[in-house]
Order: C-alpha cells, then structure tokens, then sequence
C-alpha cells in the first residue's frame, strides 16, 4: 500500500499547475511566500489513518506491537529483558529501557497501565514514565485518589508543569497518551529554542505547548545542556511493575520551511 501511494503521490504533484484548481494573481500571505489559494502551493503527503483509533497510521514508526521488545535496549546495556506477553511488555526490575532508534519532533502514542492491586502511595503507586529524547519527562502514576505533589502526577511533565486535569482511569485500566514533542533547538552552543510538549490522556488535553524549564530532575532544577537533535525515547523501571502497549512514533520536523 505505501509504495502504491509513493508513485501516486508524485504522480499528483506532477500535475502541471496551470492544471490545478486554485489561483495565481491573489494577494501574498503574510509571512509567507505563497498566494491565498495558490494554485503552485505544493500538495501535503498523503498518510492512510488506522482503521481503528489510537492504532498506527501509515507513516508511524511502531516501537511495540505487542510481540517483540526488538528495538529497545536497556539503559545499562545489552538488549532490553522486560516481560512480553499477552500483547504487552511489563516492567520486571531489569532497569529503565530505550529505544535504538533516535527521534527528535516527534508524535508519540504509548498506551500503559498501572497494577490492579494498589500497593503503596504518592510517588510509590504506579510509577513510571515517557521520556522523549530521554532528557524529558512525562510522568505516569496512579493518579486515580492517590494524593502526591501537582508536578509529579500522572500526566505532569516532572517537576515543571501539572497537567491541566487529572484525567486517570482506575488502577489496572488501560490509559493512553498521545504527545506531540518539539525538541529543543541549539545556537553556538546555548540554547535558542526550548523544548515544547502537547499532550492528550485519555483523550482529554493535558498541556498545549508547554515550554519545558530544562530537562529532568527530581527535587531541582536542571540546566540545558546542548544535545543531538534526535536521541533514543525512554521508559522508566522505577520499581513498579507497569505495563505498556501499542506504541508508536511519527517523525515530524518543525523547522520553518525556507521563504
């Protein structure tokens, strides 16, 4: 399917503009080098969504299908040794893992649940947590009636930003987010752009552009440290077997596109 849409696509794009509904004597739009309804205005790329919500599109990258951890690898090395079965891979005290491949602006999709059996409080129930680019935190946690510090429940980027509402499903519950990263950009070696997060729990938006402070740190605040533009995604071992399903990335860039 994707290859028929790869000689498609070009195919449509090879329209001659003179062909193509839209104009070529309308005024400029501001801050851009096209016209309003510009005839010459190149087309988008063609993505198929999933049949089925929360399943990966056509471009998506799927980092776990439910079958093989192959792609991740534990952050003290060697290949990752989380469980897998039943269509998820659970935490198992083998340490924090990462993915191979490196990622920058990004979608993320990660589907997770905390243990059915509640067991202990505040940051010792259902803890765990995303990390893009593994410098930057979005926290999981049974945040359902589990009281804990604003910036750390669940949905909170760590020690920064509280999520808009506590959007938690029961222990044991499936729960899902869906995050759209923007990684930080560099100049000369200080920091020019800081890294910016939207995301949806459950569906219900949590934090919309939210600039991050730094990346990651427990009770302090961290300073930004030039970094690659793309660097592994990671989750957290913190001693709770948690478990996590269907996850998947979508590459994005979110450069200016040149005038």
């Amino acid at each position: 399917m994707l290859r028929a849409l790869a000689l498609i696509v070009p195919a449509l794009l090879a329209f001659a503009v003179a062909d193509r509904p839209g104009y070529d004597d309308k005024p400029v739009i501001p801050g851009q080098k096209w016209r309003v309804h510009d005839k010459a205005r190149p087309y988008p790329p063609v993505v198929t969504p999933a049949d089925v919500a929360g399943q990966p599109p056509s471009d998506a990258v799927v980092l776990f299908d439910g079958k093989s951890i192959a792609g991740w690898e534990s952050d003290g090395g060697g290949p990752a040794k989380w469980k897998v079965e039943n269509g998820y891979m659970e935490v198992n005290g083998t340490g924090s893992i990462h993915t191979t491949e490196t990622f920058g602006d990004c979608q993320l999709h990660v589907e997770w649940a905390t243990p059915a059996k509640v067991e202990g409080d505040s940051q010792h129930r259902g803890n765990s947590g995303v990390f893009p680019m593994r410098h930057y935190e979005l926290q999981i946690l049974d945040s359902y009636e589990n009281a804990t510090y604003a910036d750390g429940q669940a949905a909170a980027i760590y020690g920064q930003h509280p999520p808009y509402v506590n959007a938690s499903r029961k222990p044991g519950e499936w729960q899902t987010y869906d995050i759209v990263f923007v990684a930080p950009r560099w100049k000369d070696g200080k920091i020019e752009s800081k890294p910016r997060m939207t995301v949806f729990h459950n569906g219900v938006l949590v934090h919309h552009d939210d600039v991050l402070i730094g990346p990651v740190a427990h009770a302090n605040v961290a300073a930004f440290e030039e970094h690659p533009m793309a660097l592994p995604l990671g989750l957290q071992d913190h001693g709770n077997p948690m478990r996590f399903r269907n996850i998947w990335v979508r590459k994005l860039d979110f450069t200016p596109a040149a005038d």
